[in-house]
């Protein structure tokens, strides 16, 4: 008998250590979705952290010709170089590859009846937008994105803002600003 009781309160002991993490994490995760509310604005947390899509032809960066890179408006991991951005005439910032791979996630996505292929940053988890086949032979592919998920660095502050590792994709021609 005296063994039963210790079993289950060992049990129980585990099962509300296990909730009380769980809680914590909850919690957290709460905190952060706050403090993302009062960093972002309301297009950029809809966009990063409700998968939503701004409008075209209307955002920051679909038509922005200026040298630099496009980091995550969120954790500022680098995505794009504008050496790989072209007009698709879509409307949205749209490249033929991300400078670091390794920086993006890409998920299945069966929203509207269709399926695509989601883009989000590694880091951030932020939604970025969408990778399509249909892009420039240099790699068949349009990574489609939404201007409000990134931030543009211009290449005279790549240094001043910590990526003076990326100053070297612009003494390379256009169309290989990918590092690898």
């Amino acid at each position: 008998m005296k063994l039963n009781f210790l079993m289950v309160f060992a049990v129980t002991a585990v099962v509300l250590a296990q909730l009380a993490l769980a809680w914590d994490g909850e919690d957290s995760k709460s905190k952060a979705r706050e403090d993302l509310k009062k960093t972002l604005t309301p297009m950029q947390y809809h966009v990063t952290q409700e998968s939503g899509t701004e409008r075209p032809f209307n955002n920051e960066h679909w038509d922005n010709k200026a040298e630099g890179i496009y980091v995550d408006v969120v954790s500022g991991e680098p995505l794009f170089s504008s050496l790989d951005k072209y007009d698709s005439g879509t409307g949205w910032p749209s490249f033929s590859q991300p400078i670091v791979k390794e920086n993006l996630v890409e998920k299945s996505d069966r929203q509207f009846g269709i399926t695509r292929t989601e883009v989000r940053s590694k880091h951030g988890n932020s939604h970025l937008g969408h990778v399509f086949n249909d892009g420039p032979t240099s790699t068949g592919l349009r990574y489609c994105m939404n201007s409000a998920s990134l931030r543009f660095v211009p290449k005279a502050k790549l240094e001043a803002e910590g990526y003076g590792e990326y100053a070297k994709l612009f003494e390379r021609k256009k169309g290989t600003g990918r590092v690898d």
